[in-house]
């Protein structure tokens, strides 16, 4: 497909809910049940991120099939990192939350279109799910690391220069 990528709007919210209810399912049949458990991402966090115009959403034909938050600047979850490191010290965007309805190339348009705002990208997910690991070693990360959310849970850290 060929996704147009925008700024999501207060009005996307509805389709952006059932995007990611479909891939927390989704993550849920293919062995990672707990990295969104049945609450994450938290629909206040999606109308911050929608208000500060760090939310994205990728359509075809009108039609909603992915989402995605993109913010560029330091990330504080990224301030420590276990293992071998950042492969680089330079200014980077970070994408986080990015799912879809399952209608492929998601991720490589969502790399796309940020590779365009900034060369230097991370993204990090849960050690379960082998899905988005696969997905991102295709796209060219580079695992480096292991970092730690808010909560404390851990997740691997991924860099594309």
């Amino acid at each position: 497909m060929d996704y147009k990528i925008r700024e999501a709007n207060l009005d996307d919210l509805p389709d952006i809910l059932e995007i990611y209810a479909g891939a927390r399912a989704f993550m849920a049949k293919t062995g990672n049940p707990n990295q969104w458990k049945n609450t994450h991402p938290a629909r206040e966090l999606l109308e911050r991120d929608t208000r500060e115009g760090n939310l994205y959403v990728l359509s075809d034909g009108g039609k909603i099939h992915g989402v995605f938050a993109f913010l560029l600047g330091e990330d504080p979850t990224y301030r420590v990192i276990e293992g071998s490191g950042w492969r680089s010290s330079q200014p980077y965007g970070t994408i986080h939350r990015i799912a879809g309805d399952g209608s492929g190339g998601i991720l490589h348009a969502c790399v796309g279109f940020c590779r365009k705002q900034i060369g230097y990208l991370r993204i990090d997910t849960h050690e379960d799910n082998r899905v988005m690991q696969g997905a991102l070693k295709k796209e060219g990360f580079v695992p480096c690391g292991i970092i730690h959310i808010a909560d404390g849970s851990p997740r691997i850290a991924y860099d594309l220069l």
